[in-house]
């Protein structure tokens, strides 16, 4: 089974008079849909746009596998674990947020800033907070978050190029930049899709591409904040 969910369909959030627009593609917040709460062991994926200065003040996360990607500009992260780094394009940022750690999430450079964080929920709560940085390019190398049972993929394919899809139980997809095709269905930025099931699957990019592939062994249960 494939899922598509549309970037336009996604809940707005943020605060756009402090500089901050996110746009959610799972229940968050205030926006709450009981049909649209996860999908395997992801809460969130959320994209954010924030403009020089503005940022997210310290605040709590438990049980909770954060990654983020950033697309455009540079991204200050600071947590109580001791870690104050500045996360690029082509990064790749994994902060575990355990038993219970806070973090600042900040835009001090002088572009906007544009980043795509995932949020995934443990097999197991608990554990001592940890955090990791991927220097760019990550293309070639799989990520793994092994308390989730995920691996992500990056890739970034030519015009004409063709992706295969990983044969797991469960896929997400999320497209950054690009026009692609998985299926005979057109995907645009900000498009998603929930795979179930399915194997064999390529995606065809219709000009040069940046898209996010999770695979999970299955779902997972457990609370995310």
């Amino acid at each position: 089974m494939i899922d598509v969910r549309r970037g336009s369909d996604r809940y707005p959030g943020g605060d756009e008079k402090t500089g901050i627009t996110t746009r959610h593609a799972f229940s968050f917040g205030s926006f709450y849909d009981p049909d649209n709460l996860r999908f395997g062991p992801v809460v969130a994926c959320n994209e954010e746009r924030l403009e020089p200065g503005a940022g997210f003040e310290e605040h709590p996360h438990s049980h909770t596998e954060i990654v983020t990607w950033v697309v455009e500009g540079e991204l200050t992260h600071k947590d109580t674990t001791g870690h104050t780094t500045v996360v690029r394009p082509g990064d790749l940022q994994h902060f575990s947020a355990g038993s219970g750690a806070r973090h600042v999430e900040r835009n001090d450079g002088t572009e906007p800033l544009r980043f795509v964080q995932m949020w995934l929920a443990p097999r197991t709560p608990g554990g001592e907070p940890a955090y990791e940085l991927v220097p760019g390019p990550v293309d070639a190398t799989p990520f793994a978050v092994p308390a989730a049972g995920a691996v992500l993929h990056v890739r970034r394919p030519g015009a004409g190029e063709r992706v295969a899809v990983p044969d797991a139980p469960l896929v997400y997809l999320h497209v950054v930049r690009g026009d692609l095709r998985l299926d005979g269905v057109e995907l645009g930025p900000g498009d998603a899709a929930r795979i179930t099931g399915e194997r064999g699957l390529q995606i065809v990019a219709g000009s040069p591409g940046e898209l996010l592939l999770w695979e999970f062994d299955g779902p997972a249960p457990g609370p995310a904040a």
